[in-house]
């Protein structure tokens, strides 16, 4: 595998490995969950199962214990979700056995997996989320301590990082993450695209979601793109898809099972009176979004007016996998109150809540940290906070708040 991208989460995959007996590596299809197992199951003498083969699916769904009779751990079962018959025997399998790591699974689909591996497997399974590539995977530089907001550990992480231009961003956002895209021509992406959604997407929504409208079900998925970092309005979306508003609810929350799509949430505490309660939509991939909205390049992008919204997607979403592969689970969501002020992010570790605007601009105007204020006034623990940007090097604003550069996700 002389082309292989390492990824952030192997490290923390290979910890889980040591304490737990079962660990599952969740996300989207074809952001390459089974190709970094397998490179991490190099020299194992592991099996390596797919349960899209329609015979193994049979044998796994109509006799589990014939399959491990012929598949024995260590095994790597891909697509567990297609055979939650399985989940029983795996626990049989767990309890007779003090071995770690024997059986590794790996899922698109994660609510209705989710809660078949709960009631199975509790206690006996870590679960990990990987995303497509982020921008320092692709570029290949490693930072292993978890993003945090103090002036020392800025510093720190931006001897780690590369400096990057605003071209190479959006160079990024518009080709997106997944793996088969990383050396593709516009012609060989767009094919991609177009067979990612037909062969993949497609598929599991008329499995998963019974959907039989795929049109209609296009439509929704175009508008959806076309309003990512926004909040989210069903009723918009709804009408514009031309579809019942509980559809629209129902499709949504598939799109999210299917780590297409994330919601992130309002914060919400009582000493914050009239906050907003509705989430915002990303999607998770840039590139997927950008084929969906028709961006024929980077550099139109770019100059589009859309281009602001790309750019808080790709902020957010890069922010969400440092944290997702990282030691620390902190609370992550945005700041909105009954007046329209709003806060693209807070941060909060422990009991501190870090603000950030995203702005794309080398020089934003620093006066938008004043909004920050709000959380002082209402008696919460403020940390560390900034304007997320194309700046070139950490820069203080004030005692408390700093630019800091996109690329430091």
């Amino acid at each position: 595998m002389d082309s292989y991208i390492h990824r952030t989460i192997e490290d923390k995959f290979l910890r889980m490995n040591k304490f737990f007996k079962v660990v599952l590596l969740t996300g989207a299809r074809q952001v390459g969950k089974t190709t970094m197992l397998k490179y991490l199951a190099k020299g194992e003498n592991r099996t390596i199962i797919s349960l899209d083969n329609d015979e193994v699916r049979y044998l796994a769904q109509a006799d589990p214990a014939l399959f491990f009779q012929k598949y024995r751990p260590p095994i790597l079962i891909d697509e567990i979700q297609k055979a939650p018959q399985l989940l029983n025997r795996i626990k049989y399998i767990c309890d007779n056995s003090d071995l770690k790591g024997q059986i590794w699974l790996t899922g698109s689909q994660k609510f209705s997996m989710m809660k078949n591996v709960s009631e199975s497997l509790v206690g006996r399974i870590g679960i990990m989320e990987l995303h497509s590539l982020s921008r320092s995977e692709i570029c290949g530089y490693k930072v292993d301590e978890p993003l945090m907001f103090d002036i020392e550990s800025l510093q720190k992480r931006e001897q780690l990082t590369m400096p990057t231009s605003i071209n190479d961003v959006f160079a990024h956002i518009w080709r997106g993450g997944m793996p088969q895209v990383q050396t593709a021509n516009f012609e060989e992406r767009q094919m991609y695209f177009e067979s990612y959604i037909n062969t993949y997407l497609m598929r599991d929504v008329m499995e998963i979601g019974r959907i039989v409208d795929t049109v209609k079900f296009m439509r929704f998925l175009v508008a959806c793109a076309s309003l990512t970092s926004q909040q989210l309005n069903l009723a918009h979306i709804a009408s514009i898809t031309e579809i019942a508003q509980a559809t629209a609810n129902n499709w949504l929350k598939l799109l999210v099972s299917l780590n297409i799509i994330y919601l992130l949430q309002p914060y919400s505490n009582n000493l914050l009176k009239r906050l907003a309660k509705t989430p915002k939509l990303y999607f998770w991939d840039t590139g997927l979004c950008s084929y969906l909205t028709k961006w024929p390049s980077s550099e139109v992008l770019l100059s589009g007016a859309a281009n602001g919204a790309f750019f808080e997607t790709f902020a957010v979403t890069e922010l969400l996998r440092g944290y997702a592969y990282s030691s620390i689970v902190p609370d992550i969501s945005y700041f909105r109150d009954s007046n329209s002020n709003e806060i693209d992010l807070f941060v909060q570790i422990q009991q501190s809540i870090h603000p950030f605007e995203i702005k794309l601009s080398a020089s934003p105007n620093k006066r938008v940290v004043k909004k920050f204020d709000v959380i002082e006034k209402s008696g919460l623990l403020r940390g560390n906070g900034g304007i997320i940007c194309m700046c070139e090097t950490v820069l203080p604003v004030n005692t408390m708040d700093y630019l800091i550069p996109v690329n430091l996700f």
